[in-house]
């Protein structure tokens, strides 16, 4: 019998025990998986409160519905009929202290049609002809990695960036554009540049051609929130994956060929494949020096969000849209805020506003860990100037999310490289996987898990 343990219960873990049952199950393989989560509950960051008919997401509340990863594993556990895509809509950028429509054929703020571009208000003249010559300079050669800021400031110009592409990008990842791996977030724009010289020339020919414009977005999501699939995949997780909740992993040892597990009720699993999906920093305790010293340089940035509940009649604009993004040199202290019943129709009742706005900046986290009523105050402040709104909400959800967002800095995937390479060697059939090195998107994580759950039944069948 082959004993497998995975170390955390959140998405990426669930999908590894998922995938582990499966191919367990398909090919008769006696084999056991110990799934250890350190809380009260399985999902990680996954969280969804239902109150008085609202749907309200504490962590993600979405997914890109082109990475199949997630869709596939939502319909595996049954709960096809529930996804829905999101509403579209005008966004916007809020902008000293007005709120500019994206452009129409930005790009993640490249532009690719012309007349919406020099007619937008978020850019100087200088601005807009600074971000023309990219239809003339050369493309460059880049050996290795660079940051996302360098190279579309490179293309682009200073003024796009700032006004446009940072608050668009920062908003995925929260993080400085100018210190994030562009290899490692978005390698695409990279080769556009290889491919077609200018970027915009190139986002241009590679966009599809015009269609009739459609309600449908592209995310999906769970009409009885996302909270549903962790649920129905728990249930899925039968005789043969054992859940053990409450219980924290606090070293692990070699012994000869396997692991010796230990946990802080003083249990210790027996393990011939481990895999690691919490995040990197609590994982690089575990582990000796130079593998902890990997570990501990992938920074990651704490983040909070505030979901609130307000009648129609107390938000006075009119939300023709579904949210905005805000310039880091804007003097907010939000960074984003998504008008829920706009973009999820099915998350608010008929006659309320739900209004999501996001807190914390790279450069600044420190709102993250003020009081429920100082993050309220200082967003309702923001939101007085820019929409309007002068009352309280009915009622609000501060949730924070302490180093949670893993940053993937120049250099990142060389890095990963160089981990897996040391950890093959000195402990092989430990996987360290997850948000902190594959990808911070649901998709990505489900992803990673079905990975680590390939490669560890290929270990087995090999032993």
């Amino acid at each position: 019998m082959k004993r497998i343990v995975i170390v955390g219960g959140g998405i990426t873990g669930l999908s590894a025990a998922f995938y582990l049952q499966k191919e367990i199950n398909e090919k008769k393989m006696e084999a056991s998986v110990t799934l250890v989560e350190s809380g009260n509950r399985l999902g990680g960051k996954i969280q969804t409160i239902k109150q008085d008919g609202f749907v309200i997401e504490r962590g993600p509340d979405s997914f890109l519905a082109r990475k199949k990863s997630m869709s596939n594993l939502i319909e595996e556990a049954g709960l096809a009929d529930e996804l829905v895509h999101n509403q579209t809509g005008q966004a916007y950028i809020l902008h000293d202290t007005k709120l500019h429509p994206i452009p129409e054929g930005a790009v993640m703020g490249i532009p690719t049609e012309v007349s919406p571009f020099v007619k937008s208000g978020l850019f100087s003249l200088k601005g807009k002809a600074r971000a023309g010559f990219d239809l003339f300079l050369p493309s460059k050669k880049v050996v290795g990695d660079q940051a996302v800021g360098t190279f579309f400031r490179r293309r682009l110009g200073d003024e796009v960036v700032d006004h446009l592409i940072e608050p668009l990008l920062s908003g995925i990842y929260a993080g400085n554009i100018d210190q994030l791996s562009l290899q490692s977030t978005f390698p695409q724009f990279q080769q556009v540049e290889e491919q077609h010289r200018s970027l915009i020339l190139g986002m241009k020919s590679n966009r599809p051609k015009k269609q009739p414009k459609s309600s449908k977005g592209v995310f999906l999501t769970l009409k009885s929130g996302l909270t549903s699939l962790v649920e129905a995949l728990e249930k899925k997780l039968t005789v043969d994956v054992e859940i053990r909740k409450n219980q924290k992993v606090t070293s692990f040892e070699k012994s000869n060929e396997t692991y010796k597990v230990r946990l802080d009720n003083g249990d210790v699993l027996d393990a011939d494949q481990v895999i690691f999906t919490i995040p990197a920093l609590k994982a690089a305790p575990l582990f000796v020096a130079d593998i902890q010293k990997h570990l501990e340089e992938a920074p990651a940035t704490s983040v909070a969000t505030i979901a609130m509940a307000f009648p129609e009649s107390a938000v006075p604009n009119d939300l023709n849209g579904t949210g905005f993004v805000v310039s880091r040199k804007s003097p907010y202290t939000i960074t984003a805020c998504t008008w829920t019943n706009k973009k999820w129709p099915h998350t608010t009742p008929e006659g309320y506003v739900l209004l999501r706005c996001y807190v914390g900046k790279a450069e600044d986290q420190s709102i993250v860990d003020e009081s429920d009523e100082t993050i309220l105050k200082a967003v309702l402040d923001d939101l007085k100037e820019t929409m309007n709104i002068q009352v309280r909400p009915e009622f609000y959800y501060v949730s924070r999310w302490k180093q949670a967002m893993p940053q993937y800095l120049v250099g990142h995937k060389s890095k990963r490289d160089l981990l897996e390479k040391k950890l093959g060697e000195k402990f092989p059939g430990i996987h360290l996987v997850g948000a902190s090195f594959d990808g911070i998107g649901l998709p990505d994580c489900v992803q990673s898990g079905e990975k680590a759950a390939n490669k560890v039944i290929e270990k087995i069948k090999a032993m």
